[in-house]
């Protein structure tokens, strides 16, 4: 035994890093929209994902993918020997704006089927139509900037998607979130009008659900945001919901202050 803890440890060690360069490579890719590539210098996406722990073997769901910024790392990520489940807009919606939207995903995987045919497309409508995933079957269910859009509904609303997340992982599994940050000496507004979400509920509501704070990062963080912005978190980059009123200040400051918190299901 002696002999073989050793050689244990050494191979834990190289798959470590063959997982770390996979990740690597998978950010690097030239397939990559350059637009989102772009945005990398803000969103940190190997440091993020490393954080939450992520493995190329692993079932992650990834809730409200939007345009796919994630999804295009995650996808090719985890197609040989994980799972990428996504929790998309439900096509039977009477929302025009949520169908052309799953559309939008849909025909980018189309487009590139050597990158998305193993991705499991689901639909995710909170809080209607939660079951995204079978229960205790995913290692990470992530989220990277929803639950503003998630509390504009209402708390239970969040409630009920924290609660998903929940039943959906496996014990020892990770709820990973990446929010825009209100400062802890400003109050929150129950819609979020601003975009910004107080970390305190975040952990509160996570709490709530059953999770344990496994750790929080300060990868996403950037202090120049006061998140006191005329038109909210929008007035930033890329958006710069104000057009051409005080851009140049809001070039200087960059994306927003985010919190990067690791939820465990004990």
């Amino acid at each position: 035994m002696k002999f073989l803890l050793p050689a244990l440890f050494s191979l834990c060690v190289l798959c470590n890093a063959q997982a770390d360069e996979a990740l690597k490579a998978a950010i690097a890719s030239p397939e990559r929209t350059p637009a989102f590539a772009q945005r990398d210098v803000w969103r940190h996406p190997y440091e993020t994902l490393s954080f939450f722990g992520i493995r190329p073997d692993s079932t992650v769901v990834e809730l409200s993918p939007g345009a796919g910024w994630y999804t295009e790392i995650l996808a090719p990520y985890l197609r040989d020997k994980g799972q990428l489940i996504v929790g998309a807009d439900d096509p039977q919606s009477s929302n025009a704006g949520f169908v052309n939207r799953r559309q939008r995903l849909v025909d980018k995987f189309k487009a590139s089927p050597q990158r998305y045919d193993k991705v499991v497309l689901g639909v995710f409508v909170p809080p209607a139509q939660l079951a995204y995933a079978a229960p205790n079957s995913a290692d990470l269910v992530l989220t990277f900037r929803n639950i503003h859009n998630w509390m504009d509904d209402g708390d239970g609303v969040v409630a009920a998607v924290f609660a998903s997340a929940f039943r959906s992982l496996k014990h020892g599994g990770v709820f990973g979130v990446v929010e825009h940050r209100l400062p802890a000496t400003q109050v929150q507004d129950a819609t979020t009008s601003t975009g910004y979400v107080s970390q305190a509920y975040v952990v509160q509501v996570a709490k709530a659900a059953g999770f344990q704070l496994a750790g929080s990062s300060e990868i996403n963080a950037n202090p120049k945001d006061t998140a006191d912005h005329p038109g909210g978190v929008w007035a930033l980059p890329p958006s710069y919901f104000n057009k051409d009123v005080d851009r140049s200040k809001y070039e200087a400051i960059g994306e927003s202050d985010r919190m990067t918190l690791k939820f465990v299901k004990p």
